[in-house]
């Protein structure tokens, strides 16, 4: 990405987990962390040369662009101070889980928003991003896809109704994958490896296989086919996570809940009760 096409000044209102990531990842392909104002109660964590702001008042402006990353339960209470930072006919990046384009346009209605869903990989340039914008323009959309790039790969949905899902499975995912993946080690703990071992051979084993299945032009159903030879040690494990469909219900009643709850921070970032 060429510096040019990234903003001068950009402000983030709110900087935990996911917002730092993308900052790191940002400053990974070596946009000047001068560029960068926070807006957050302290200044932990966050990389050298990034101007920290505690009180919104303070962080001058006003904003051509600015991530919104702080928790959609609060987003009522700190909306008077992101407004104060934005300038006319700026970009907001909402990165919350929740909130629909149609709530944050009447709290900021001047401003051309963009919600985008990461994961954490964005701080290694690997996450896919889920974005919806409504109406935007091609020469728009080109911006946000070339400021984004660093981060990952950007998947624009068709329709906001899909940002949920998106967000159950590519936001949420790595930590059903983390699950799996020591869930893993610690079956080879039980069938005879020393632990730290079976840690190594559990992450080196799923950083292969995702590498071979982006690379791939068959589904992952099709590489798993082939990895297991018929009566062999791989079909008979194959076996038990099939039987009775476990393994396919288990993931689909986890995504679920975890898409049904963007739809309960939705509701509670509008001041509203989930039943």
């Amino acid at each position: 990405m060429s510096k040019d096409n990234f903003p001068d000044k950009m402000a983030l209102f709110g900087c935990g987990n996911m917002a730092g990531a993308m900052l790191r990842g940002w400053l990974a392909a070596d946009i000047d962390p001068a560029r960068f104002s926070v807006v957050k109660p302290t200044p932990a964590n966050l990389p050298s040369g990034v101007s920290h702001y505690t009180n919104a008042q303070d962080a001058g402006g006003p904003f051509k662009m600015l991530m919104l990353g702080v928790k959609p339960q609060i987003l009522p209470d700190v909306a008077d101070d992101v407004r104060g930072l934005l300038a006319p006919d700026a970009t907001m990046i909402s990165i919350l889980a929740g909130p629909e384009l149609e709530y944050l346009q009447s709290l900021f209605p001047e401003t051309h928003i963009i919600r985008v869903m990461p994961n954490l990989a964005v701080e290694i340039g690997q996450s896919p991003l889920g974005i919806w914008a409504g109406d935007i323009s091609a020469a728009d959309r080109q911006n946000i896809d070339a400021m984004l790039k660093p981060l990952g790969t950007p998947e624009w949905l068709e329709s906001e109704d899909q940002m949920d899902a998106l967000t159950a499975l590519a936001g949420s995912g790595p930590a059903f994958v983390y699950r799996f993946i020591d869930a893993l080690a610690a079956g080879g703990t039980a069938t005879g490896l020393p632990e730290g071992q079976a840690q190594r051979l559990a992450v080196q084993m799923v950083v292969g296989a995702a590498q071979l299945a982006s690379m791939s032009d068959d589904f992952p159903a099709e590489l798993a086919r082939r990895v297991a030879a018929k009566g062999g040690m791989t079909a008979e494990g194959l076996d038990v996570l099939d039987e009775n469909g476990a393994l396919g219900s288990l993931v689909k009643n986890t995504l679920r809940a975890t898409r049904d709850r963007g739809a309960e921070l939705a509701r509670l970032a509008k001041g509203e009760t989930t039943s």
